[in-house]
């Protein structure tokens, strides 16, 4: 999906009208190409990372005024020749700027391939042209952080040690097969296997990381689950502090699930609104429940509400069901500005968060229980943490491949398995920082970026 003899431009920023916007260019004629429309400095004259402020015409017509800002290879992102011409915000000035540049020899850029020459011309290695993508996707500090840390190196740099002493005894057992009549070991086989002890621990540690990883990413999917009518709807519009969710007096009125994400203590959390759980004759209403109950099962942390006017051994067996789910869920008591603290103190053994979402009372403490619930609010970003599922599966594949180098030490084989199953295990550990690659994968990988990056 890249030549790199073309010279490729693109929007950088947000399409729609706005006060500036951002036109990139990236190729071995992306300085004198925009030299040929630009009026004011001779821009191959010029040094790099130097802002000039000039016109763009096209023949006579001054199509707009603008600053260009150089960055000449291989001190670019991309390592090539880079401009970046900043113009005024209308749609009809950057269409008519980069179809200038077009008709003087630049192409349109693919989504993604800014970063894909980065990449290719190795200014970072695969598992860092991801971050970049999550980092452009980041919606809260924690999956900032998490992001820019990767971006930096943190996990390619842990990877990378590993890699390298498994290459070092790769070498060494493909030295064996080398004087494989002379029936000599130059690999020393206890220091494998306290080598591969090592790496599976490590392996194992980046492995347990995704699932928090994951919901740093993605949001933490907490549902809000409890019977019709006892303020699932009303809480989520209080906790998003607008009408999100429709609210009635009639049982039933949410039907669907709805889904909406607010940032608490720095951390994405996706609140699911749930259809009341009852028996039902309606046919859509009970698609509604059958859907609730899939959600309870994806869920990180379950919100169940209950009224403050049931029965504490109604609320007892719901809790009952709950518990067969297998998942963390916190006991919500709704509209207790209606009882009084002695009938509070009934609820005592269920350790229950009394709220009235109507009033708007308890939100505050029920946000700071839910980061306690999830354990998230003291996490460190710094530390390495798996958030895609690519590097997850890899990461497990070489687990299994040193598994097999394991058995094979303990086992009397010939170095030609234990090679084999090492190389296994380095694949897949290249697959991941972009050492090992296919045409295939890295179609896959950047196509899911915006165009412009």
């Amino acid at each position: 999906m890249n030549n790199d003899q073309d010279t490729i431009i693109a929007l950088s920023t947000p399409s729609g009208s706005g006060a500036i916007g951002v036109i990139r260019l990236s190729g071995p004629d992306a300085i004198s190409l925009t030299n040929t429309v630009f009026a004011g400095k001779d821009l191959e004259k010029q040094d790099t990372h130097t802002l000039h402020f000039g016109l763009v015409k096209d023949g006579n017509h001054i199509v707009d005024e603008v600053v260009a800002g150089l960055f000449v290879a291989p001190k670019s992102y991309t390592k090539e020749n880079v401009v970046e011409i900043s113009c005024h915000g209308s749609n009809y000035i950057i269409q008519q700027i980069i179809n200038l540049l077009i008709s003087k020899g630049a192409r349109a850029a693919k989504p993604g391939e800014f970063t894909l020459r980065a990449f290719l011309n190795g200014a970072f290695d695969l598992s860092q042209a991801e971050a970049v993508a999550d980092l452009i996707a980041s919606n809260s500090k924690a999956s900032h952080d998490v992001a820019m840390q990767q971006m930096r190196g943190g996990f390619a740099n842990e990877l990378k040690g590993l890699r390298e002493q498994l290459i070092h005894f790769a070498s060494m057992i493909e030295l064996e097969l080398d004087f494989a009549e002379e029936d000599v070991e130059f690999a020393n086989r206890e220091q494998l296997k306290n080598l591969v002890n090592k790496i599976n621990y490590v392996l194992q540690r980046l492995i347990s990381s995704f699932e928090m990883g994951n919901v740093i990413k993605n949001g933490v999917p907490i549902v809000i689950a409890g019977k019709p009518n006892v303020g699932k709807s009303t809480l989520l519009n209080a906790l998003l502090n607008e009408e999100r969710a429709i609210v009635s007096d009639i049982a039933g009125t949410t039907r669907d699930t709805i889904e909406d994400e607010l940032t608490i203590g720095g951390i994405v959390f996706r609140f699911i609104d749930t259809a009341g759980i009852r028996d039902t004759a309606d046919i859509i209403e009970a698609l509604g429940v059958e859907r609730t109950l899939e959600k309870m099962k994806q869920a990180k942390l379950i919100i169940y509400m209950a009224d403050a006017a049931q029965s504490i051994p109604e609320i007892e067996e719901q809790v009952r069901g709950l518990e067969q789910l297998a998942i963390p869920y916190l006991i919500l008591v709704n509209k207790a500005d209606l009882i009084s603290i002695d009938q509070r103190k009934a609820f005592k053994g269920l350790n229950a968060v009394f709220i009235s979402a109507k009033e708007k009372q308890g939100i505050d403490e029920l946000k700071t229980t839910l980061l306690e619930q999830v354990n998230l609010h003291h996490i460190n970003t710094s530390e390495t943490l798996v958030t895609n599922i690519r590097h997850v599966e890899a990461l497990k594949q070489t687990e299994n491949a040193l598994q097999r180098v394991l058995a094979n030490v303990d086992n009397p084989v010939t170095s030609d398995f234990l090679a084999m199953d090492i190389k296994q295990a380095l694949h897949y550990l290249g697959e991941i920082t972009g050492t090992v690659t296919t045409d295939d994968l890295l179609e896959n990988i950047f196509t899911k970026f915006c165009i412009g990056k």
